[in-house]
Formats: C-alpha cells, sequence, structure tokens
C-alpha cells in the first residue's frame, strides 16, 4: 500500500530541512523563495519498535519495515491558485498526495527571511487554505458548468446528484469552508474522489520551532495558536524542531536515543509526525513472522482479513480460507509460538475478521 503525504507550506518556514532529516537526504535548502522547483520525493522507512522486537525473538534473515512517502512541494505564495509564484506546478503536485503535511514557521530569527516580512503563523496558513480553496471552487466551476444544462433539462439522474453535490461543495469553498470539514454520504464521498479536491485531504499542522522549546512546545505562543486553530478544526498538530531533526537523521540509533534523553523527549518529530499521518490516514499494522522474514503491513482500519491478505498478493485474498491470528503484546508475554499455543492464545479468524493494530497473522489459502 504506497502512501503519500506531501510536505506544503510558505517558503523559508523550514520544509526542505525538514525533508532533509525525512529522508536522510541533502534537497536544497537555501534561504530564498523557491529553493525548491521540482518535487523531491522520499520513502522513510518507519521503525516500528515492535517489528523491531518481533525480528529480536524470532532472529530472522531480513526484517521489513513498512513505509511512507513524504514529498517535498515547492513554496507557496499569494496567488498560486491564479499562477503567481510556482503556483501552478504547486497545485498538480499537491493533488497526488493522501494528506498534506502543512509546515508552519512558529520561530523568530532575523538570519532567516520570511516571505512577507512577519511571524504570524495563522495568517500563513489561511494564505495557503484560501489558495487551495480557489483552487478547488475553479474545479467545482468547470464541472458545472459541464454538468448543469443536463441536470436541469434532461433530469439524468446521474446529472442531478453530480450537480446538487458539486452545488454543495461550491457553497461551502464560497464560506471559506474546507471540504474536509463537510459531512458526506457514502455515496458521495466515493463520488467526489475523481475530482481530487485539494481542500478535501487530511492535513496535520507541522509548527517548527526553536531548538530549546522541544521539551515544552506549549510555552511557544505561536504553537498555541496553531494548537487551538487545529483542534477546531478537527486536525492534527505536531511541534518539531526541523534543525534538531536533521541532527537526529545522521546519529547512530544508541546516539539517537541519548540525544533524545538529553534533550528530555520520548521520540523524535518525525516519529510524532509519522504516527499522526498514520492516525490521520486511518492506518494501522499487522506483522507476519518466521525465520525468513519478519515485516509489517500497512492496512485501513476496518479492513477485513482477505483484504489484509490481498495486500501480500492478491491470490492471497482470492483464495483466502482462515487466518491465524495472535496478539504482539501475547508474543511479547509468552515469547513464542509453542507456548502460544499452549496457552490458547493463537485463533483461527475467517473472512468476516478485521484485524486489529498489531495483529500477527497467518494465512491459509488455496492456490
Amino acid at each position: 500500500m504506497s502512501l503519500r503525504a506531501g510536505i506544503v507550506g510558505l517558503p523559508n518556514v523550514g520544509k526542505s530541512t525538514l525533508f532533509n532529516a525525512i529522508t536522510n537526504s541533502r534537497v536544497e535548502a537555501a534561504n530564498y523563495p523557491f529553493a525548491t522547483i521540482e518535487p523531491n520525493v522520499g520513502v522513510v522507512e518507519v521503525k516500528d519498535e515492535r517489528l523491531i522486537n518481533l525480528s529480536e525473538l524470532f532472529e530472522p534473515e531480513r526484517t521489513i519495515f513498512t513505509t511512507f512517502e513524504f514529498t517535498d512541494i515547492a513554496g507557496l505564495v499569494k496567488g498560486a491558485s491564479t499562477g503567481e509564484g510556482l503556483g501552478n506546478k504547486f497545485l498538480a503536485n499537491i493533488r497526488e498526495v493522501d494528506a498534506i503535511c502543512h509546515v508552519v514557521r512558529c520561530f523568530e530569527d532575523p538570519n532567516i527571511t520570511h516571505v512577507y516580512d512577519r511571524i504570524d503563523p495563522l495568517d500563513d496558513i489561511e494564505i495557503i487554505n484560501y489558495e487551495l480553496q480557489m483552487a478547488d471552487i475553479a474545479t467545482c466551476e468547470n464541472r458545472i458548468a459541464k454538468v448543469e444544462k443536463k441536470a436541469q433539462n434532461s433530469k439524468e439522474k446521474e446529472a442531478v446528484f453530480e450537480y446538487n453535490l458539486l452545488k454543495k461543495v461550491k457553497d461551502a469553498l464560497d464560506r471559506n469552508q474546507n471540504i474536509r470539514s463537510l459531512s458526506f454520504s457514502k455515496e458521495e464521498a466515493e463520488y467526489l474522489k475523481q475530482f481530487n479536491f485539494l481542500t478535501a485531504k487530511p492535513v496535520i499542522y507541522v509548527c517548527n520551532i526553536k531548538e530549546d522549546e522541544i521539551n515544552d512546545p506549549d510555552s511557544n505562543k505561536f504553537y498555541a495558536q496553531v494548537k487551538e486553530f487545529a483542534e477546531k478544526e478537527g486536525s492534527q498538530v505536531v511541534a518539531i524542531s526541523a534543525k534538531i531533526e536533521e541532527e537526529l537523521s545522521d546519529l547512530s540509533k544508541e546516539e539517537k536515543k541519548e540525544f533524545l534523553e538529553e534533550l528530555g523527549i520520548d521520540r523524535s518529530g518525525l516519529d510524532e509526525l509519522i504516527l499522526k499521518s498514520y492516525k490521520t490516514l486511518g492506518l494501522e499494522t499487522f506483522f507476519t513472522v518466521g525465520k525468513d522474514e519478519c515485516r509489517g503491513w500497512t492496512f485501513k482500519s476496518g479492513y477485513t482479513a482477505p483484504q489484509c491478505a490481498g495486500i501480500i498478493h492478491t491470490d492471497f485474498e482470492k483464495g483466502f480460507i482462515k487466518a491465524e491470528v495472535y496478539s504482539y503484546d501475547d508474543m511479547m508475554e509468552y515469547r513464542s509460538e509453542a507456548k502460544l499455543k499452549e496457552a490458547g492464545k493463537i485463533r483461527l479468524e475467517g473472512k468476516d475478521y478485521h484485524p486489529k493494530d498489531g495483529d500477527i497473522m497467518f494465512f491459509r489459502f488455496n492456490n
């Protein structure tokens, strides 16, 4: 399951620095607008501590972590929806992602210019929201113009449905509402997917704060403002120091652990961002284990056992019979499959079973 998040924000808010940390690469992060012209894509291994522990138990030939794809997208300015700056390129790139990581500058530094010469994270958020809304309005208007006559004259059922749905969406956008804040029936939500609306995508606000505030982000007045805004919108928020994340990306596992302890935090901002990305997208993880391989697999919450089997291989879903299932927590307690069997902790589940985050599964299927 390929999952993509786009890192967006105004120029010089720390997007490319964060991207460097995420991918352990070195894209240009120069101190001027539009240093990032083409989107840079990096695939990150999700270092799930549970999979690390399972690998220590099973000692497999290889361990394969789940992955998450991040795209660093060119900075946005006012007027992007009408082609200002790199607007058209930005909007085209952001349509391709599953979620938006909106980096917001929450620090003051006279040595790093702000494209509008002030630090105001809520205004920065409003600029990008407005440009995305305007782009979605244009999409609605173009489609409404094509379907309106058919809906009003022929009363064709699908045309009427589409026209009414798009009018509902456009009316909300005209009121400065994002599409993700609206309620839709299952049929409406499925129909809207074809338009790839920008403001329908879930957002995680990434507050870039100073290094000395990382263990107490609430002391940062700008972070507090964004946090309150995100809570009202129903979005996730993460506090990071992009500089610290870049430093952490160069350290070994042991060095990273020591550094985090010195900072007084349990996990890095990147780890927190990935966790909240999973939560935002409704994602969970199941595991397959053995001497040849221990592996994590990402699935959508609510999937059935056959659907999870299909993530491994389509033949597994087609020929699904049963799944042998036990929990990660039980494995950590009993330490072996033999003891789990003795304790009656391994069970057989059928086609109606909905796997849970942390399930360890072995699929039986017909070839």
